[in-house]
């Protein structure tokens, strides 16, 4: 996939060992294989997104297969639609889904993540793919270059969104549903309070072509328990209470809860 330069929208050539501008911007092609393009403009803080720590953890989750049926859904979805490449996926941390994505379309693949240490984690493991940290705000990648693209339990960003896939291209979001973790929340909040949550959003640009729900039940024990924590947003917000709870539970079975909307760009 073509990269747009951060700073100036120039088109990147790539090098031996870096990417550069003709405005003689250049990025470096880190030892791991990713690229920085994140400008310190662009930073809210000094290291933005996922710790190492998370993105290991996530890592260990996924790789137990404990929400394989998200990445079978998503792959048979975009099969059965037609989905080609390059497939571009925003917030891709360390790989899980949109390997899997490309491995079953064939496709050509870019992930994007503000997390450095995400697409480090990426990089060292996928190989055949191009591994960006950068802000899904600014996406570096021209206009209407993505066939395929996705954001799974991350941001949605409609209008870049809009700019960045092409007029016969499709978007695959997934979210998490109101019933999501309701086993953990148990544990670590002292009630449950659920709030309305619109799981098929209405998208300025674009139109809902199908919304899929993805239902199931798993079990996690030992230091899996403390994994499935780390990969959602309660790890900013668990007590110090809650996090004693979670600590004594030595097995949780739980039900994953979420929803797959596939969307195209309206037609102009």
């Amino acid at each position: 996939m073509e990269l747009i330069c951060p700073i100036c929208a120039e088109l990147l050539q790539r090098r031996e060992k870096e990417y550069a501008c003709e405005n003689r911007h250049s990025f470096d092609i880190a030892r791991q294989g990713y690229v920085n393009l994140l400008t310190v403009q662009q930073k809210r803080s000094l290291h933005p997104g996922d710790t190492r720590e998370q993105v290991l953890s996530r890592r260990a989750f996924l790789d137990a297969g404990c929400y394989a049926p998200i990445a079978d859904c998503l792959c048979k979805t975009a099969q059965e639609l037609g989905a080609e490449g390059p497939i571009l996926d925003v917030g891709c941390g360390e790989g899980y889904y949109c390997t899997r994505l490309a491995s079953a379309l064939n496709a050509e693949l870019t992930g994007l993540d503000i997390s450095k240490e995400a697409v480090r984690v990426a990089a060292g493991k996928y190989k055949d793919a191009l591994w960006l940290c950068a802000t899904a705000a600014h996406i570096p990648v021209p206009d209407k270059s993505v066939k395929t693209l996705t954001s799974l339990f991350a941001l949605t960003l409609p209008e870049e969104f809009s700019r960045i896939l092409s007029d016969e291209g499709l978007y695959f979001q997934v979210l998490a549903a109101q019933d999501h973790l309701l086993g953990l929340k148990s544990i670590i909040y002292p009630e449950l309070l659920l709030k309305e949550k619109d799981s098929v959003p209405d998208l300025p640009g674009f139109a809902l072509v199908k919304s899929v729900p993805i239902r199931f039940e798993f079990t996690v024990e030992g230091e899996q328990v403390q994994n499935l924590l780390s990969m959602t947003p309660h790890v900013y917000r668990i007590s110090k209470e809650g996090a004693a709870r979670l600590a004594a539970t030595e097995k949780l079975t739980d039900t994953a809860s979420a929803v797959l909307n596939v969307y195209r760009k309206n037609k102009e």
